[in-house]
């Protein structure tokens, strides 16, 4: 039930200034369908979706170790064929590998069950770490509020870093999480005072991105050594401060190329960079494309 809460909060109608989804739940058989919550679901649409839409989302059940029907084989091998975005929520991967669509390729799921998921689909390589697994037209995302990271990054990638962290605030989460599942396998974040300092000093960071912000800075603003801090910050964030500082910095030149004309030399200076030499090197490793050719795919798209 959580994964459907995610998916339909995800792509839900925001009105002006959002993409609008048509959005169907679907099943082998329409339906009512009993659910982990004891809340059954009633599902108006069979397979016929399938053959138009442009997105398909497998979400997990508790009959996954079971093969999925043929027909719904069949249905996620089509939409595949013909171009569509298939993609797996948790251990909805499994009815993608059970189709042949993870075969040679690198996926994920609940870290639970990826060693059943690796030791049934040898031809698929899993990554029990990640929170998702971009393949192009296959995506795959790991297990549980996860979910929001995969449906947070498929929008990231259609339409753009503006529209991705704009859904994100309207559902006060962040537009993107740092780090993988390992964060979440033994110990919680820690809630004393020193990680309150931590926070305050993430959002002072945020605030004062266009400085150069060394670790030594951060941790005497926390109030901590530097090995510290820097145990505190990947304990609490998955992340070294130097990645989650990067991710932040190209994060936001990415919405600035969307939604302004700035320069992109007056852009690499906002976000911290010294020259728009060093934010092409770092764009260049994380996008694929130069700034401006990341700028220029979004002025042709409107």
């Amino acid at each position: 039930m959580l994964a459907v809460g995610v998916v339909c909060e995800v792509f839900a109608p925001r009105g002006a200034g959002f993409p609008g989804f048509e959005f169907a739940l679907c099943a082998d058989q329409p339906g009512p369908l009993a659910t982990d919550s004891n809340v059954p679901l009633s599902i108006e649409h069979g397979l016929d979706p399938f053959a138009s839409a442009d997105l398909l989302i497998a979400l997990p059940g508790a009959d996954f170790r079971t093969p999925p029907p043929p027909a719904v084989v069949d249905a996620l091998t089509a939409a595949h064929e013909r171009g569509a975005l298939v993609a797996a929520h948790c251990v909805g991967a499994f009815a993608l590998a059970a189709a042949g669509l993870l075969d040679g390729r690198r996926a994920t799921t609940h870290w639970r069950f990826a060693e059943l998921l690796a030791g049934r689909h040898p031809d698929v390589t899993v990554e029990p770490d990640a929170l998702y697994i971009d393949e192009g037209l296959i995506v795959t995302g790991a297990g549980a509020a996860a979910g929001f990271d995969m449906c947070l990054h498929l929008l990231r990638r259609e339409y753009g870093a503006a529209t991705a962290n704009a859904i994100a605030r309207d559902m006060v989460l962040p537009s993107h999480r740092d780090g993988g599942q390992a964060q979440y396998l033994s110990a919680p974040v820690p809630e004393d005072c020193q990680d309150e300092r931590l926070a305050d000093v993430l959002a002072w960071a945020r605030a004062h991105l266009h400085e150069p912000l060394p670790v030594a800075e951060l941790a005497r603003r926390a109030m901590m050594s530097k090995r510290s801090f820097a145990r505190r910050f990947t304990a609490a964030t998955g992340t070294t401060p130097h990645a989650w500082l990067r991710n932040l910095r190209l994060s936001s030149a990415e919405e600035l190329l969307e939604t302004t004309d700035l320069p992109v030399e007056e852009i690499a200076h906002r976000v911290g960079y010294g020259s728009a030499a060093v934010l092409r090197e770092q764009f260049v490793r994380r996008r694929g494309v130069p700034p401006r050719s990341y700028r220029r795919s979004f002025t042709n798209a409107l």
